[in-house]
């Protein structure tokens, strides 16, 4: 995907520190997921390739990262992007919802929601994924799970689903590191080594607890990365759905 690879523009802080890239199609010292094992996620296709990701919230409704708007075809129920698996279904987008207050140089309010051609069908391969019920923000150290097609080292790709976990930063910390964070977006990674961390499909989930929490977003090379936080979007989510039945 294009926007995958610009260079955004300098953030004016204290000092001039220029922005991290959104977060690239790559799982680093993940390994494959058990397939189907996560029949929420999506694959987003854009022109011929794969590149992004993002999951099933509501029965016509994917959610992903507002960086990854283009024209998206989306693949629920796989597992290999490389074989036409009867589990794959494929839909078109018939309306799409960008958080109006997004920033491409920021990064911030980075929320998209598609609304499918028509409704998918439910069953062991494609699932809907619970939204939090609260706007409270996770405490540091909670587990994580994100997944996502892609590279798993700076040269080898796979068409399969990979996996990895993350834990969750301390705000305060991350702050440290990118120091526009704001309440729509936080922070995970490994706090011990660049292997357990990840840097999944841009718009791909970070569950926790069984739980939609965050959409991978942007980072450097190195953890932390940082997650639009749906906790704090669950008004204009519900806002969105409710006035484009």
């Amino acid at each position: 995907m294009r926007t995958l690879h610009q260079v955004l523009l300098l953030l004016m802080v204290s000092f001039a520190s220029p922005l991290p890239y959104p977060l690239r199609s790559q799982i680093i010292g993940g390994h494959e997921a058990k397939p189907h094992s996560r029949p929420y996620i999506a694959a987003l296709k854009i022109g011929d390739a794969f590149g992004c990701g993002g999951f099933l919230v509501a029965p016509q409704w994917v959610m992903t990262a507002a960086h990854c708007m283009d024209d998206i075809t989306v693949v629920l129920g796989a597992h290999d992007l490389d074989v036409p698996e009867e589990s794959q279904q494929v839909i078109g987008v018939q309306s799409y919802h960008m958080h109006p207050e997004y920033s491409h140089d920021t990064l911030s309010n980075d929320i998209l929601l598609l609304k499918l051609d028509f409704k998918p069908i439910l069953n062991k391969y494609v699932q809907i994924v619970p939204l939090p019920k609260s706007r409270s923000d996770l405490p540091a150290g909670t587990l994580c799970n994100i997944a996502g097609w892609g590279l798993i080292d700076e040269s080898k790709a796979t068409p399969r689903l990979f996996e990895t976990n993350v834990t969750i930063y301390n705000r305060r910390k991350c702050r440290m590191v990118y120091t526009w964070l704001d309440d729509g977006m936080i922070c995970a990674g490994s706090h011990k080594q660049l292997l357990d961390t990840s840097q999944g499909d841009s718009g791909g989930p970070m569950v926790c607890n069984g739980v939609v929490h965050g959409i991978v977003s942007f980072g450097y090379n190195a953890p932390p990365g940082v997650y639009s936080r749906i906790a704090h979007y669950l008004p204009w989510i519900q806002k969105v759905m409710e006035s484009n039945l």
